[in-house]
């Protein structure tokens, strides 16, 4: 019985002093891929940096919305030659994120944060755009931005399939996402006393439809709250997720797992 974390941060700070073991202690709880995330330029070269340095982590490039101020005017050019890489298996993260828009950041104005929805959805298009002409799919981050998200994932429907990671919607935003060919992915919240929401939208996910992720350093699950977050923990979110949807650890295992390995074609 094997997991697999689906979107992690292994070249974050946190990390930094304990790497190796951190990677050994999810290879002990079962936890056999590791996808490391890029959130600009230099993170995706850090990524890809670690997919060879450890057999069981894969890598995805990109830039992370709240990056999208500092990304190239083409990422393509910089991101097409990382994403032939053997291990890099999808792009992202990219999207949207209304959560850290200027006025809530330093009391920017209105002015500014229509300046930065903009830049964000120019620079998710062009991810989508690449994903597409590669044959990749992408690691969707949205954040208080699902409309939005869901109105530029939709025109690519049939050529780019997104992975909603850290899904914290509802069941019926959920049945959108799935309804355009994109999936869903949930995080250490469904552990949280507050996520009873969540476990709901689990409960209506259909098996296969769905994957599992720490969105490590961040989002440790219960018991390990207010603690740094690690891929093993994969396995209590995996632990509470079975329960949730009444199912054995081995089932959730082949259905999620199935389910990264149809997204992610390269984790064969």
């Amino acid at each position: 019985m094997t997991f697999y974390d689906t979107h992690a941060h292994l070249d974050f700070p946190q990390f930094a002093d304990d790497l190796t073991q951190v990677v050994d202690r999810a290879g002990q709880a079962g936890i056999s891929r590791i996808l490391t995330i890029g959130t600009d330029g230099e993170s995706s070269r850090r990524a890809i940096q670690l997919a060879e340095r450890f057999d069981h982590v894969w890598a995805v490039v990109g830039w992370h919305p709240n990056e999208a101020g500092t990304a190239p005017e083409d990422p393509a050019s910089v991101l097409r030659p990382l994403a032939a890489h053997p291990k890099v298996v999808a792009l992202g993260e990219t999207g949207l994120d209304y959560f850290r828009l200027p006025s809530r950041e330093r009391g920017g104005s209105a002015e500014e944060d229509m300046a930065a929805k903009q830049q964000q959805a120019r620079v998710f298009r062009q991810h989508l755009e690449l994903a597409a002409e590669l044959g990749l799919n992408c690691v969707i981050h949205q954040r208080e931005a699902l409309e939005d998200t869901l109105m530029i994932m939709s025109e690519y429907a049939g050529r780019v399939r997104g992975q909603f990671h850290c899904f914290v919607d509802s069941a019926e935003a959920m049945r959108r996402v799935l309804a355009i060919g994109s999936l869903v992915s949930f995080t250490g919240i469904l552990t949280f006393k507050n996520g009873a929401n969540v476990r709901e939208t689990l409960t209506q996910t259909p098996m296969g439809e769905f994957m599992l992720e720490t969105d490590c350093p961040f989002l440790a699950p219960e018991p390990h709250r207010k603690k740094r977050c690690e891929p093993a923990h994969v396995r209590d979110i995996a632990e509470l997720a079975a329960k949730t949807k009444g199912c054995s650890l081995d089932d959730l295992s082949a259905a999620t797992c199935e389910a990264a390995t149809r997204f992610f074609p390269k984790l064969r």
